[in-house]
């Protein structure tokens, strides 16, 4: 405990206090995040009624109007947002350095322009020819567009009582620094003070505002974790290097719904939202191939179909080698000592190659069934027919149990054309237009498929 009218330090991760500083904190193993408080117990001092800013009134009589969401024009982003974007809130985009997050507010800012009122960008990891030069690329570039080069807190809020925009973005938050508090910029403090005096602008003016966040190697937001609870809404932006899909995921929305994705295709003149993702992630074959499984699976409340690929074949090597891409190696084990020791498929002395179509990183159990025949189509070299899709979890003594919103799956595999589905028992309402077969086991599953080609 620290001694009454010491110093303390307080961690600015989680809140730790410790008598003197440490270079990480015990509590959160968070490095450098210990600042200087003062004592840990102040005098409780009484504090006198003051008057309201505003007299307090019956929520039925709040008008709600002027806190509608606006459109931002992008509809994939919209989709996340909850319809858009709330006068006076604050949005935090983050991702990893090259995903695209410029790119898209770019395209944020135009259609803004040009559908709402003015909008103000502000960078501080560019210059604003570099900025300009990528506008022109992507060819969004408008009269109500406004740029600004700048790394001062106080001259961004110059440049909002000058321009009068109607939304604020600024890249990024990392970059920024307050002239009212220590520290260079990127670190705790400076992130914190900068992100509160833009967060305390968007209130007091109703302007809605987008912060770009940088991420850490584990792809956790980069600053203090009160970041976030400082923010109206966290969307996290994802995509592998080698694939051109990018995926906005909601973490966090006081607004709206915060398990929601949005689809976007990285290309040469910038980015496009893609409302009917599904096609991304198969491949088309003029003939169907051993070793492939159609599946569906959610993101958020979105349904996607996902192809799992296998290749399984004789191991010259006295370990086997097992390779995992786009899904749990943990899982992709699990399921294998499944299938030989309740589906009787001798696994232990092949190489086994398990991957997902189009970059696709599928984590959910539901994908287990079309695991389970992919593996065995590959074993067999005998291909599963091409209307057949998926879904179930399998469990340790081969039964296969039940997964959330099979009606919902089961109805987008319907809209893309598959003829037949296999589900586990007591699976729910299904919709009409697909032949379900319900499989209460392994066994039960590979005979199913075997006579559904």
């Amino acid at each position: 405990m620290v001694k009454k009218g010491g110093v303390a330090y307080r961690c600015a991760e989680c809140g730790y206090e410790a008598a003197k500083w440490l270079g990480r904190c015990p509590e959160c193993h968070a490095w450098g995040t210990l600042e200087e408080r003062g004592s840990s117990r102040p005098a409780i001092a009484r504090v006198a009624a003051g008057a309201p800013s505003a007299p307090a009134r019956p929520i039925a009589e709040v008008d709600v109007e002027q806190a509608r969401a606006r459109p931002t024009g992008v509809s994939e982003l919209d989709r996340v947002l909850g319809g858009g974007l709330v006068p006076g809130a604050v949005v935090l985009l983050a991702g990893e350095p090259g995903v695209g997050k410029s790119t898209l507010l770019l395209e944020v800012a135009y259609q803004w322009a040009v559908t709402v009122d003015r909008a103000l960008y502000v960078t501080g990891e560019e210059s604003a020819g570099q900025v300009r030069l990528r506008a022109e690329r992507t060819g969004n570039v408008h009269q109500d567009m406004f740029l600004a080069a700048e790394s001062d807190l106080a001259a961004i809020l110059g440049h909002v009582d000058a321009v009068k925009p109607g939304v604020l973005i600024v890249d990024s938050v990392q970059t920024m620094a307050s002239p009212q508090v220590e520290g260079s910029p990127g670190g705790v403090t400076q992130v914190r003070a900068v992100t509160s005096g833009l967060v305390a602008l968007a209130k007091e003016r109703g302007l809605p505002v987008v912060l770009v966040g940088h991420v850490t190697k584990d792809g956790s937001v980069a600053g203090p974790r009160v970041l976030e609870h400082l923010v109206d809404v966290v969307l996290q932006f994802e995509g592998d290097k080698h694939s051109t899909l990018r995926l906005v995921r909601g973490i966090k929305n006081r607004f709206g719904a915060a398990d929601e994705i949005g689809c976007f295709e990285l290309q040469e003149d910038g980015i496009v939202g893609v409302p009917d993702p599904s096609g991304l992630f198969m491949s088309h074959t003029a003939e169907p191939v051993p070793g492939t499984a159609i599946t569906v699976t959610v993101e958020g409340k979105r349904p996607l179909l996902g192809e799992v690929q296998a290749l399984v074949s004789q191991s010259s090597m006295p370990q086997p080698r097992r390779a995992v891409s786009g899904l749990d190696s943990a899982r992709v084990a699990m399921v294998l000592a499944v299938l030989e020791k309740r589906g009787g498929l001798k696994m232990g002395d092949k190489d086994v190659y398990v991957a997902t179509v189009g970059g696709m990183k599928i984590t959910e159990p539901a994908i287990d069934l079309s695991l389970v025949l992919a593996l065995s189509s590959s074993v067999g070299d005998v291909a599963l027919s091409p209307r057949l899709v998926s879904v179930g979890e399998v469990g340790l003594a081969g039964e296969v149990r039940r997964v959330p919103n099979v009606g919902r799956r089961l109805a987008e595999a319907a809209r893309l054309g598959f003829t037949h589905a296999l589900v586990p028992p007591d699976s729910g309402k299904l919709p009409p237009g697909i032949r379900v077969l319900e499989v209460g086991d392994v066994a039960s599953a590979l005979n199913a498929a075997n006579h559904a080609r």
